[in-house]
This record gives structure tokens, C-alpha cells and sequence, in this order.
């Protein structure tokens, strides 16, 4: 069986090993320009006895960036004398689509984050999925995992966890989102949660959190601030990092059924007739898609299926038909 091969990737770090080594995951690449190259993926482990484990990633989609200016930061600042245990950081998963600016892969298409459990003998999308898979993930013990909106959305900023069956794993993943102190934070149920790395490390019973920071491809000095106080601040709950959490309020929000998502049905140029964070009330018109073939077409609506606020809206000017165009959670505080 393909999952009993050793994984390609090569640490030139030793997880084990206490004090800051900076380092790389070597993954073999042939190809035109390397007949014998290697796509090398930045890691940093930082170590200081016994204690937990935190595995924390950015770039898991390669157009989202306020994980990776965190992360990069984080492992040029953080002192192994305030560090009890093990931290292990990952600031661009997807090294190939971080080095592109793109969501997915340049060399496979690959989405990584809905690649998982991935292969040893796979695509190097699927490789770098099998190393987090039996390597990284099994080693931690709380899993933060920096995502924002990329090219096509923004995102109010929130810190969230997902609704699992087992409610004592659950309840420890909504306190780390609490301990982040976003300025909102989400309980969510996927819409598609398969191959997707929340779902492997949940699955193996880790507490995991992940955010949304924003979007549009681009980072705000605002959402850096977010990501860089957050990271400290699970890394503080969890008992890995000394010192007190540095809590801001947060309000809570639930996005709990596929009601939440408003897609396109058309192609053409979207006006959005809702700015992020404002109220939304069901039925009520949260943009219009506007034909550019010609004139005279009147324009599509999309209207929200719930009451709430906006959490999300599409990015760019253009839509396609099957883009997400708005989502709508409930604030419950």
C-alpha cells in the first residue's frame, strides 16, 4: 500500500533537538530546469525540555499572508528561555503556490488543503500533504493553521474552530479561539470538509483553531497586528509559551448550515450592496451581478438566505457563475 512508503521529504531540522534551528522540509522535484532539484519548504523548531507541542502554518493557500508575516516574524523573535515544550513552525505549507502568489500549486494545480491525507508516491501537493499527515501532525499537541481570504474574498477578521462530535475536543478548540482575541470568533460547519487539514488534525483528536484575516490577496497592517498578538496568545493558552494571554473582546459567530453561502449564478461585474460586518436581515439584497455583455440586462440579486452580518463578500470586480459571492454568520453575543 502506497501509505506504508516513507515519505520523500527530508527535515534538516531534529524535532527533538532542544534550541532554534532554522531549517528546511527537502522535497525531491525533478524537473526542466533541476534535473535533481528540490522544492525546499522554510521550518523552524523551537525547543526547550518537556512539555507540549504546537504546530503552527501559514501558506497552506499561497495568496494569503498574514499567517506567513507572523510566522517568519515569530520564528526570528521567539526566545527558547519563554518556551516550555516543543514549536514547530511552518510558515508557507505550500511553498510552490507561496513562491507563485497563488492559492494552489503552480507544478500540480494541487489545493493542499484538500489534499490530506496525500501520498508519499503522489503529486508534490500530495507529498507535502503525506509528510503533515504522518510526520507533523501525530508530533502536536494544538494546531494553528493562518488562513485569509486570498485573490477572491475578504473576510471580517475572526479566529474560529469548527462544530465536532466529540464536545470535550471541541470545547478545548473554542477556548484556544477565545484565547486568539480576534475581533470575531466563529464556530463553523464546512461546507466540504474533505481533504481539508482541519479535518486530519481533528480526526487524530487535536485541538485546532484556524482564522480568516481578511483577503483580496494582500495583508492590512491592522490584520498583521491580529495574526502576530493571536499566535502568542494560543501559544499562552496552551501553556507552551510563558507569560498571560493578552486578551481583546471578541464576539462570537455561528455559521451553522450551507444557509450562510450566497453563490453566483451568472457571469458578469458584482456590486455589493452590504460592507463587511455590517447587519444583514434575510431576503435582503447583498449585491447584484450586472451583465457585461451588453446593456439593457437587468442584474442579478443575490440575497441573504439568513439574518446576521456580513462575514464575507467576493473580492475582485468580475464573478463567475458558481463563485462565492457573500456569506452571512449570526452574531450570538
Amino acid at each position: 500500500m502506497s501509505n506504508l512508503r516513507p515519505s520523500p521529504i527530508t527535515p534538516s531540522v531534529d524535532f527533538d533537538r532542544n534550541g532554534v534551528q532554522h531549517g528546511f522540509l527537502r522535497l525531491p522535484y525533478s524537473r526542466d530546469d533541476s534535473a535533481w532539484g528540490s522544492v525546499m519548504i522554510p521550518v523552524c523548531v523551537i525547543r526547550n525540555g518537556k512539555g507540549p507541542t504546537a504546530l503552527l502554518t501559514g501558506g497552506n493557500h499561497g495568496d494569503e499572508y498574514e499567517g506567513p508575516l507572523a510566522l517568519f516574524d515569530l520564528a526570528r523573535t521567539l526566545d527558547p528561555k519563554d518556551v516550555g515544550g516543543t514549536v514547530i513552525i511552518v510558515p508557507a505549507m505550500n511553498y510552490p503556490a507561496f513562491r507563485a502568489g497563488t492559492r494552489t500549486s503552480p507544478i500540480d494545480k494541487g489545493n493542499l488543503n484538500r489534499s490530506f491525507p496525500g501520498r508519499p508516491d503522489g503529486t508534490v501537493t500530495e507529498k507535502i500533504a503525506d509528510y503533515f499527515q504522518r510526520k507533523l501532525l501525530p508530533r502536536a499537541d494544538i494546531v494553528l493553521d493562518f488562513h485569509s481570504g486570498g485573490k477572491t474574498l475578504d473576510f471580517v477578521p475572526f479566529c474560529a474552530a469548527h462544530v465536532l462530535a466529540d464536545k470535550e475536543q471541541e470545547k478545548k478548540a473554542f477556548a484556544a479561539v477565545e484565547a486568539f482575541s480576534a475581533p470575531f470568533s466563529n464556530r463553523m460547519i464546512e461546507i466540504d470538509a474533505v481533504g481539508m487539514y482541519d479535518t486530519a488534525a481533528e480526526e487524530m483528536g487535536k485541538v485546532f483553531v484556524t482564522t480568516e484575516l481578511g483577503g483580496g490577496g494582500t495583508s492590512r497592517a491592522e490584520t498583521v497586528r491580529i495574526a502576530r498578538r493571536g499566535v502568542l496568545n494560543v501559544l499562552r493558552h496552551a501553556g507552551v509559551v510563558a507569560g498571560a494571554v493578552d486578551k481583546h473582546p471578541t464576539h462570537w459567530l455561528d455559521m451553522p448550515s450551507g444557509d450562510c453561502f450566497c453563490f453566483a449564478e451568472e457571469d458578469g461585474m458584482i456590486e455589493t450592496t452590504v460592507d463587511l460586518g455590517e447587519p444583514v436581515e434575510e431576503n435582503q439584497v447583498l449585491a447584484r451581478i450586472h451583465a457585461i455583455g451588453r446593456t439593457g440586462s437587468a442584474a442579478q440579486e443575490i440575497r441573504a438566505k439568513m439574518s446576521g452580518l456580513l462575514a464575507a463578500r467576493h473580492f475582485p470586480g468580475l464573478v463567475k457563475a458558481g463563485d462565492c459571492a457573500a456569506v452571512v454568520a449570526k452574531l450570538v453575543d
